[in-house]
């Protein structure tokens, strides 16, 4: 019986390779189609960097913002991620039943808490940091460190 696909896996995602001879018409204008191409290829190299880790975009951003702002509000973990709160509770728990988080009352509010990583959190960050860092340097290598600078600092521009 096959199983059916992961919906933390890309199924059919490939690349969107540009066909020799073929007229792009507008496409070749849109900055949205030229970011979705790039996204995909992105997206592929971030899977190749965490297969077999369970590890989607969103946790992977969750767990580096926890390890960063260790005691940080579901609220605050929840903007950062562009989601609800009710969501940012749903990705804490699915972080807290594997180990990797936990949460602390706050020292200065008993009816709040932080999110905080365990050591176990912790190691698998650090791994997954180098291995993320690795494949995204890899797929920027046609870039000069000044124009990759460039296009983060024109993307953040554009995200504002």
């Amino acid at each position: 019986m096959k199983r059916p696909p992961s919906p933390h896996r890309p199924r059919a995602l490939a690349p969107i390779a540009r066909v020799a001879g073929l007229d792009y018409d507008v496409l070749d204008r849109l900055l949205g189609y030229a970011l979705r191409r790039a996204q995909v290829g992105v997206f592929l190299a971030f899977h190749a960097a965490t297969r077999g880790q369970d590890i989607t975009p969103p946790r992977f951003t969750a767990l580096v913002i926890v390890g960063a702002n260790p005691g940080i509000g579901q609220s605050a973990l929840g903007q950062v991620l562009g989601i609800a709160r009710s969501g940012a509770m749903m990705l804490t728990d699915w972080m807290e039943a594997r180990g990797l988080v936990e949460r602390r009352r706050r020292p200065n509010d008993g009816r709040s808490w932080g999110v905080h990583l365990t050591p176990r959190g912790e190691k698998l960050l650090a791994a997954m940091k180098h291995s993320v860092v690795a494949q995204d340097r890899r797929r920027a290598a046609v870039l000069s460190a000044a124009e990759r600078r460039e296009l983060l600092r024109l993307l953040e521009k554009l995200a504002g």
